[in-house]
């Protein structure tokens, strides 16, 4: 595939079926997903639909579409120019109706059937009662006049009197069948301007349009542009460019956190029968696996001590079994706005089953959802966002794979713990001394030292009670201390940081003991 970019080429060159092709966009019609749902929507009588979109042109298209279909007439406002016809592009402004009452006056008066599409519109009724009033009373007339109206905004700022009237639109990701013409579409335009060397292959490309799932219309395209403007070339280089491009877009949402997996199993001291456990399922995402009759594993949960380690085991999970992994900060989806914070949620949801097969790690989950255990003053907020979890949890068919971690037992609503929502719930309970002396070995390897020169098994002995991230810790600080005194760390100062510091399991003896006795017959044990 070596050589320059031509338009003529059949891999990035544009497709040739036209039929409902988007215009001025470049997008072609997908699946039946968004224009049928649209249609469908329309026929069964739904006369005032919202859709709450960044990607406004793809969402115009998808309603073009549909009219052209239904063959109906189409008419679009925005407060940039005002009406003007919507299916034939460039179509000339209708006069005084910049403003949103001007604009909705004139939707009023068309003929009866007519598609009224209204950009950003939202944030002017707020502001503008007259417009407000103008709009429910087109809506109210909808079954005398078969008229359909659909705002497209890029917030969800819809005054509250019209959310009973709306129905929402949810636009879909694009698959790979899409993210493929896409990247066709992008390196043609990029070549019309400056020649491309293409050198990309199938696995190439198949690894590109896997790692761009998830993300929208525009963010693929936009990544797309950045790792071929970088050289001119587009080729399997690329791959590493794109993942990093990906993470940035994530990142940027604030839902999702792309987190990068260095880490694996031998880095984490003990847990056998949770790594035997995830070793016997780390191929059940395959094909293979499918034909044999299994499912994907759904997920776990992880209960312990703080700092014992569950947190480590997500990312160790992700390595091993070569997924992307997501990490869901359940604090960054609670927002002021009414109905937003259940919108994030189910838009994190949403967002990581198009990127499946995943690991979508929730980190002390309890923290998120305790409220939802008793009756709180959120209005009934964080138990409506912990049934939607629930919801999801149950019922999803996406292989994503969940790793759920906490550390407070009772401020976990039972329903959570029922067996359905995850595959097992494992305890992870503090390191006993053979596992101590291993955890030392590990973290002195890795801060490059030879654990064979230390008295490992002094050190395990002094430890008991201590987590692996508190004898992290010791390590860490015994460094600190040799560093300072200009030698080199030894037994006795790790030793000396261990005394130095007293454990949580001492600190706080007896919420450890009441969580271990929880957990003895209720959970798994993790070793």
């Amino acid at each position: 595939m070596g050589g320059s970019l031509s338009r003529r080429e059949g891999l990035f060159g544009p497709g040739r079926n036209t039929q409902h092709a988007v215009r001025n966009t470049g997008y072609m019609r997908s699946t039946k997903d968004d224009t049928e749902r649209l249609k469908d929507l329309m026929k069964a009588g739904h006369g005032f639909i919202s859709i709450v979109t960044h990607e406004e042109r793809y969402a115009l298209e998808v309603v073009r579409c549909v009219a052209l279909d239904l063959s109906r007439e189409l008419w679009t406002w925005s407060v940039a120019g005002g009406v003007c016809e919507g299916l034939i592009s460039g179509s000339p402004y209708l006069p005084n109706t910049d403003t949103p009452t001007g604009g909705l006056a004139r939707f009023y008066g068309l003929q009866d059937s007519s598609i009224c599409v209204a950009l950003d519109l939202a944030a002017h009724l707020k502001r503008d009662p007259k417009a407000l009033r103008l709009l429910r009373d087109i809506i109210g007339d909808h079954e005398q006049t078969g008229k359909t109206f659909i705002m497209i905004d890029a917030v969800d700022d819809m005054p509250e009197v019209l959310r009973s009237y709306a129905t929402p639109f949810e636009v879909s990701y694009p698959d790979e069948e899409e993210l493929t013409r896409i990247i066709r579409k992008t390196l043609a335009r990029l070549n019309r301007d400056k020649p491309i060397q293409v050198g990309i292959t199938k696995r190439g490309m198949d690894t590109i349009v896997r790692n761009l799932r998830g993300l929208t219309r525009r963010q693929a395209e936009r990544i797309i542009v950045d790792a071929v403007c970088e050289d001119q070339q587009f080729n399997d280089d690329d791959i590493n460019v794109i993942i990093a491009g990906k993470r940035r877009m994530i990142q940027r949402g604030g839902l999702l956190e792309y987190i990068q997996t260095p880490l694996d199993m031998g880095e984490i001291g003990g847990m056998r029968r949770l790594k035997r456990w995830l070793n016997q399922r780390r191929g059940a995402f395959t094909p293979e696996a499918r034909d044999f009759g299994l499912v994907p594993p759904r997920g776990v949960l992880m209960l312990g001590v703080q700092g014992a380690g569950k947190s480590l085991c997500a990312k160790a999970i992700a390595t091993a079994w070569h997924q992307p992994l997501l990490k869901l900060d359940p604090g960054c989806l609670y927002a002021s706005f009414i109905g937003e914070s259940e919108k994030n949620l189910r838009e994190a949801l949403r967002q990581t089953e198009m990127m499946s097969p995943v690991i979508l790690w929730i980190d002390e989950i309890e923290k998120a959802f305790a409220s939802a255990a008793a009756r709180s003053a959120d209005g009934g907020l964080s138990q409506r966002m912990f049934g939607t979890l629930l919801t999801w949890l149950q019922e999803r068919e996406a292989p994503v794979f969940v790793v759920a971690t906490a550390n407070d037992i009772e401020a976990l609503p039972p329903e959570l713990l029922r067996k359905g929502r995850f595959d097992e719930i494992f305890f992870v309970d503090l390191p006993n001394k053979t596992i101590r002396r291993t955890i030392f070995a590990i973290h002195l390897k890795k801060r490059g030292r030879q654990a064979d020169k230390f008295d490992l098994d002094r050190l395990a002995e002094a430890a008991d009670g201590y987590s692996g991230a508190e004898i992290e810790q010791a390590v860490i600080s015994a460094l600190h201390a040799a560093y300072a005194d200009n030698s080199d760390v030894d037994t006795d100062r790790i030793l000396a940081a261990i005394g130095d510091s007293p454990p949580l399991s001492v600190t706080m003896a007896e919420r450890v003991c009441a969580l271990r006795l929880w957990a003895a017959d209720r959970c798994v044990s993790a070793d």
